[in-house]
């Protein structure tokens, strides 16, 4: 009979635990241009939320909803400011998987920092504040779903991280990372 090999075998779980590594690592690589030094306010630079939108604008990012596969979105935005001082934001979305539609944002001022409107996705209206050097957005959406995004201006302004998150019940089930550039 022949004595015990001490040789050791390779694990079955070492090809997962190296993906898990790898997916928790990549969000960090991908994010890392958003880190606070990177931001807008770190280069003091100061970003207008209206004007930032003024032209053309292209927005990538990933959504994840709650046990479903994550997909790619990308819209490409045209922005004006109105004769009432008001932005006009038309976007055409294309979802992975889904036929391209539009979305329209109507945003004026409220207030310092403070900002509402209207957006074709939303039910009710959008409200918008300045917390610091970013701005969050929030909106119900059919299906009682409430949303909360969060735009950080980076360095140069004329790009800004997005980080979305889509609330049911209070625990999140969908969200969106992704960057928003001017492309004029």
């Amino acid at each position: 009979m022949a004595p015990p090999t001490t040789q050791a075998r390779p694990a079955r779980w070492w090809p997962v635990m190296q993906s898990a590594r790898l997916a928790l690592i990549a969000p960090l690589i991908l994010l890392a241009p958003a880190a606070p030094a990177a931001t807008a306010a770190a280069a003091n630079v100061s970003v207008d939320p209206m004007r930032f939108f003024v032209g053309r604008t292209e927005t990538v990012g990933q959504v994840k909803v709650m046990f479903h596969k994550g997909y790619a979105t990308r819209s490409i935005g045209q922005g004006r400011i109105q004769p009432d001082g008001s932005l006009l934001l038309v976007q055409q979305v294309y979802d992975a998987g889904k036929p391209p539609h539009e979305r329209r944002w109507h945003v004026r001022q409220t207030g310092p920092g403070h900002y509402a409107g209207t957006m074709t996705d939303a039910v009710g209206p959008v409200v918008i504040d300045r917390i610091g050097d970013r701005y969050r957005f929030r909106f119900r959406m059919d299906g009682r779903l409430n949303v909360e995004q969060l735009l950080i201006p980076l360095a140069g302004g004329r790009a800004a991280s997005s980080s979305v998150k889509i609330r049911k019940f209070g625990m999140v089930v969908a969200t969106t990372d992704g960057f928003i550039r001017q492309t004029d």
